[in-house]
């Protein structure tokens, strides 16, 4: 009788672990807010945003305040390797959000944004960050 006892204890630990495992992150999404134009900022964001969808996340870059410099054409030059970063992510099925407030703040006009770039909105942004098990990451 121990012997089933422990036998049914053990598998149920075992399916536990297996359940926990499979619901703890395998692939969540991740959303990053990247506020900034530092260079080095920016490319570390966009950088570690790209590893994780290489392994299989689904990944949102969500440029605000200053970091809609980096997504603009007319900024090509000065952020040359995050613009080719971002064009790389979204060609392999990243979403970057942009935040309209910031654009009109600092003069940047939808036709000037990369292609593929998205102008958030609530529901849109709303629904990468708040989509079920998403894990968020700021810069």
């Amino acid at each position: 009788m121990k012997f089933v006892s422990r036998s049914i204890l053990a598998l149920v630990l075992i399916f536990g672990w297996l359940a926990n495992s499979a619901m703890a992150g395998g692939k969540d999404p991740l959303f990053i807010n990247l506020t900034s134009d530092d260079s080095n900022r920016t490319i570390m964001a966009v950088s570690f945003g790209g590893n994780q969808l290489r392994l299989g996340h689904p990944l949102t870059i969500f440029l605000n305040d200053k970091a809609v410099f980096i997504a603009s054409k007319t900024n090509g030059i000065k952020f040359a390797r995050q613009q080719k970063s971002l064009t790389t992510l979204l060609s392999s099925g990243a979403t970057i959000l942009i935040c309209p407030t910031c654009m009109k703040h600092y003069g940047i006009a939808k036709t000037d944004l990369l292609p593929g770039v998205k102008v958030g909105n609530p529901e849109l942004t709303g629904d990468a960050l708040f989509k079920d098990g998403t894990r968020t990451l700021s810069w």
